[in-house]
């Protein structure tokens, strides 16, 4: 079966911030669609640096990289080649300039190569989620010492969404921790799927269940990406907000 995708894509600055840290792009080539949202760190203009950075430089080595002939395997290959090449960028701006020395960004990135499968990969904890059949799905996992204290079994999943370490990232692009990169898991994909990238922003106030009943019930993907903008606006995020939206269709 042949399928094309929809899209919707929004950031907004919100009430608190004095400038946007966040960066977004969806980036078309004629045989592979990248989806990116990156939230960045560091202060000043630092953050928005960075996070400019990662939706430059990863599409840039996907686009050059991704053949057509490659397997799974090796479409996973490049793309933790891609995010490694943009955290070696990153930490090189950092290391050359005093002003972007704590510099770093979250990135988290869906990519579509024409097929029946989507390619997700995160670092940070800006997140992917695949909403199907009126369910969601959280398919990237959180880089932040709450859900470390999860994984080892320190604390409950529950106690970790208003953990005081929510927020307390260990790897992001701009850290040695990045190593190799990160898992990139590979969703098969049907009509009337939904996958939802974006910041914690959305994420930190509107929860799961509701943003699977936003996006179950929109017809217009532009429109969805705003919508859930505003809806996290309206239900006091503190931060910048950013969505993408792909929406899986026959044809």
């Amino acid at each position: 079966m042949a399928f094309s995708l929809n899209v919707g894509k929004c950031s907004l600055l919100g009430n608190y911030r004095e400038n946007n840290e966040d960066s977004i792009d969806v980036k078309a080539f004629p045989d592979l669609t990248v989806g990116i949202v990156a939230d960045g760190m560091g202060g000043q203009a630092a953050g928005e640096i960075a996070s400019k950075r990662a939706v430059e430089i990863i599409p840039r080595e996907l686009r050059k990289n991704l053949t057509p002939h490659l397997n799974g395997d090796g479409v996973k290959g490049v793309t933790r080649r891609a995010i490694v090449q943009a955290n070696e960028e990153i930490m090189a701006m950092g290391a050359l300039d005093k002003d972007m020395k704590n510099m770093g960004t979250t990135v988290v990135m869906a990519i579509w190569r024409k097929g029946s499968e989507m390619y997700v990969a995160g670092v940070g904890d800006s997140r992917c989620y695949l909403v199907r059949n009126k369910k969601i799905q959280q398919l990237t996992v959180d880089h932040s010492l709450a859900q470390a204290l999860v994984e080892a079994r320190t604390i409950s999943a529950a106690e970790a969404k208003d953990h005081r370490f929510r927020n307390v990232l260990w790897k992001y692009l701009g850290s040695k921790e990045v190593g190799e990169g990160p898992e990139v898991t590979v969703v098969p994909i049907q009509a009337g799927d939904r996958f939802l990238l974006c910041s914690d922003g959305l994420t930190g106030v509107v929860p799961d269940e509701q943003l699977a009943a936003e996006i179950s019930a929109a017809d217009d993907m532009q429109q969805l990406a705003e919508r859930l903008g505003q809806l996290a606006l309206d239900q006091g995020s503190r931060d910048n907000v950013s969505a993408v939206v792909f929406d899986v269709v026959e044809g």
